[in-house]
């Protein structure tokens, strides 16, 4: 399951979701929070993306976890536009019967995510860039 928002989302609700199947022996998930910013005092946090095309970037992403890992779920949420500190931005889930599966597709969602799907931030009055850090993360995933 897909959804791109603006309200927050419920860590409980999305967790329950992945536990649906009879089947599912774990369930990982990994949430990110908006964190201080390093460049600037201004506590202002914007998340923009392309609607439309980010969807269909993180359904890609999904599906390639669920061929690659025996899945009894998978879920990305990612929020957009006004954000502050320590709020909830993004979460990844992924179920299945055995945790490696899950451990694996989880993380390979967000190292992917972080670098193919297109959100840009804005930091104060201050666009930021990708990090070198998280292509790194997701290189580790080329076939």
């Amino acid at each position: 399951m897909i959804r791109v928002q603006e309200p927050d989302f419920s860590l409980e609700q999305e967790h329950r979701a992945l536990k649906q199947s009879g089947s599912t022996g774990a369930v990982v998930t990994f949430v990110g929070t908006v964190r201080e910013f390093s460049n600037t005092s201004d506590d202002r946090f914007f998340l923009q993306h392309y609607p439309g095309m980010t969807e269909r970037v993180l359904e890609k992403i999904e599906q390639r976890a669920r061929s690659k890992w025996q899945l009894t779920g998978a879920s990305i949420v990612h929020r957009v536009g006004h954000l502050n500190v320590d709020d909830q931005i993004v979460f990844v889930g992924a179920s299945s019967a055995h945790r490696d599966h899950a451990f694996l597709a989880a993380r390979y969602m967000i190292d992917i995510l972080k670098t193919e799907a297109p959100f840009w931030k804005k930091e104060g009055d201050r666009w930021v860039n990708a990090k070198d850090s998280d292509q790194q993360q997701a290189e580790r995933w080329l076939d």
